[in-house]
């Protein structure tokens, strides 16, 4: 494949919320993309509609915990297109509980879907980006890891990804491959309603509170986070690496 070829996303995790926009965005930028997801079906909803706007993308369902699912996931994406440019580790879960309640099923699955997903895409993606000496990497971290009441998992996992955003900067930065994070505070996605319902509030309700606390006034949206993502993805962004950059609308 040429070097002037139109970029590749890997982008875990593409089905909904902020991964779709993602999507979406750098399909719009003129990336071809990878829609991974584990459920499948909607991976593949979502490269259809790429592909329907005039891109080029696949929809591939891997479980980011299974090595070798990951494993064959890049090597599809590489027998397809020749090449992996950018990967967006957005995969996740929640299972929020407080602590004397949490199970340890629900530690690991939120640590293994994060952390363990995060570092076996990262891995596979570098053993393409090194020999070709360029890449970008984007794990999608959030205010949690600084603490929230209910979230030890998610904000441990989090907290994780900034780590290993940091570590992979310092390893993969001498291959010319830059390694950053995002981390959005309130975002109206599918998920976010999902914990509106675990603890019996109306959505409106739920939303009402957490606008009340972030000083831009509004709650973020999938395409706020797409947008910061596309940017670290870009070559305007070559000189970043190593960042946590905050995405909250200002929130203390």
């Amino acid at each position: 494949m040429a070097a002037d070829a139109a970029p590749v996303a890997v982008v875990t995790g593409g089905a909904q919320g902020i991964g779709a926009a993602t999507v979406r965005r750098l399909a719009r930028d003129g990336a071809r993309v990878a829609v991974v997801d584990l459920a499948a079906d909607g991976a593949a909803t979502v490269a259809a509609e790429i592909t329907a706007a005039g891109g080029e993308a696949i929809g591939v369902g891997c479980d980011v915990r299974d090595e070798a699912a990951v494993q064959a996931l890049f090597e599809q994406v590489a027998a397809r297109f020749g090449q992996v440019d950018y990967l967006v580790s957005n995969a996740g879960v929640t299972r929020d509980n407080l602590l004397h309640k949490m199970s340890r099923q629900e530690w690991e699955e939120v640590l293994d879907v994060h952390c363990l997903g995060g570092f076996l895409c990262a891995r596979a993606a570098a053993a393409l980006m090194v020999p070709r000496r360029r890449g970008k990497m984007v794990f999608l971290s959030s205010t949690s890891a600084l603490g929230n009441r209910g979230q030890a998992n998610y904000s441990t996992a989090k907290a994780g990804l900034q780590g290993l955003t940091r570590t992979l900067s310092l390893e993969l930065g001498p291959f010319n491959i830059n390694v950053n994070a995002v981390a959005p505070g309130f975002v109206d996605t599918a998920m976010t309603r999902a914990v509106a319902q675990r603890l019996r509030l109306s959505v409106e309700d739920f939303h009402a509170a957490a606008k009340a606390r972030i000083p831009i006034g509004r709650l973020g949206l999938p395409e706020d986070i797409a947008n910061v993502i596309a940017f670290l993805c870009s070559e305007e962004a070559s000189y970043v690496t190593g960042q946590v950059l905050y995405v909250d609308g200002g929130r203390p």
